[in-house]
């Protein structure tokens, strides 16, 4: 006799709230942002560089998946493809930052250059507004290809099961790979770099697609890990399968500090004025004790979890630790973003956690619709991995 806790999840119910919520958020931001709009951009920029992370670094494990085969992935596929389908919602998410350009970057404003005219002329040729929408778009452009692509394949893989996965899925995933590393890196020089645009780092848009990537699978591994005990997920996710997610959580959480910190000792050896003025404010004063919170919490903490089995073969104790990473993430996005902005009121600060909130329920709800379209295990996936497991 099955008991509730072991009936399928009704995604529907979920997804409704989500979008209630988000809708609700933003409507009462929006309204605020009106009266005051510097801190709600700043917000709003804050959120859509947290919530990017979920599409693009989903789409990117899909084709590492693809590449390199392996149980984890025919878990994970049709979480991180469903994922990876929110990116239309994430791009009309960012037309609303075109309104705030002038207010939330400096290189808009030529005046800000007037004591060192050199500076403008460095920069001027590729920060620009109309260069800068046109980059923008071709990023999008470029994600909706391979996105599309991937899911209108899997989609076909799945309506007709082929007893080995088709080579197309390998001969975009490599392609589409890099192209995300060329766009991501790119991208985050425009969108999040260029609020200090005197600063720069050549190992900025590697950090940013780490940072991706750990946030992209430890979404993945909480979804898993919380329907790991109900149908159909339940006769799929083997304590062995949680075990490998767990370690692969492990691997990316060790990959994220390692770029991070290389960017920080590189810096801070160097010693150079122009090279360590991003890092002076955000480890003065409180930005400080945030920066220590994100060592011990985003590394420390995870890190001694994941190295034990019995975490990562319980769901419950694997989904805490999921959401600890994530939580985190949002956190490094605020630290990595607000001190860009000497000005910002404590009155305003609510924002910060209200305007992410709204468009991640957005996003939540967009998700789950999503993800409620396909099976949520791909059976000829399943079999294809194990056959492999035994060659």
């Amino acid at each position: 006799m099955s008991t509730s806790a072991e009936q399928p999840l009704d995604l529907r119910r979920i997804q409704r709230g989500a979008l209630l919520v988000g809708a609700a958020a933003l409507a009462v931001c929006t309204v605020y942002g009106v009266f005051r709009p510097a801190p709600f951009f700043r917000a709003y920029l804050i959120g859509f560089r947290f919530w990017l992370s979920f599409p693009l670094g989903c789409m990117a494990l899909v084709m590492v998946q693809h590449l390199t085969g392996g149980l984890w992935g025919a878990v994970l596929r049709p979480i991180l493809e469903a994922a990876s389908r929110t990116l239309p919602l994430l791009a009309l998410l960012f037309l609303p930052l075109i309104l705030g350009l002038s207010i939330l970057y400096p290189w808009t404003h030529a005046e800000h250059y007037d004591a060192n005219p050199a500076m403008l002329e460095k920069i001027q040729f590729y920060l620009n507004t109309p260069f800068f929408l046109a980059r923008a778009a071709a990023y999008f452009a470029a994600w909706f290809v391979v996105a599309t692509f991937l899911n209108r394949w899997s989609a076909e893989q799945t309506e007709h099961p082929t007893p080995t996965r088709p080579r197309r899925f390998r001969l975009i995933s490599g392609p589409g790979l890099a192209v995300y590393g060329l766009t991501i890196t790119f991208a985050s020089v425009d969108w999040f770099m260029s609020l200090d645009p005197e600063w720069f780092s050549t190992i900025y848009g590697v950090i940013v697609a780490v940072g991706q990537l750990l946030a992209a699978f430890a979404f993945a591994v909480l979804m898993t890990a919380l329907l790991a005990k109900r149908p159909p997920l339940s006769d799929a996710v083997s304590p062995i399968a949680l075990n490998d997610l767990g370690g692969l959580l492990l691997a990316f959480t060790m990959i994220w500090a390692y770029v991070a910190f290389s960017q920080f000792l590189l810096i801070w050896a160097g010693n150079l004025p122009e090279e360590i003025s991003w890092y002076l404010p955000r480890i003065r004063g409180a930005w400080g004790w945030v920066a220590l919170l994100l060592v011990v919490f985003q590394f420390f903490v995870p890190f001694s979890l994941l190295l034990s089995k019995d975490i990562k073969q319980n769901p419950r104790a694997l989904a805490a630790t999921a959401i600890l990473i994530l939580v985190m993430r949002f956190v490094d996005a605020v630290w990595s973003t607000a001190p860009s902005f000497e000005d910002a009121q404590w009155w305003d600060q609510w924002l910060v956690l209200a305007v992410p909130a709204g468009m991640g329920g957005l996003m939540v709800g967009m998700f789950l619709w999503q993800l409620s379209r396909r099976p949520l295990v791909f059976e000829y996936e399943l079999k294809y991995a194990e056959g492999l497991a035994h060659e």
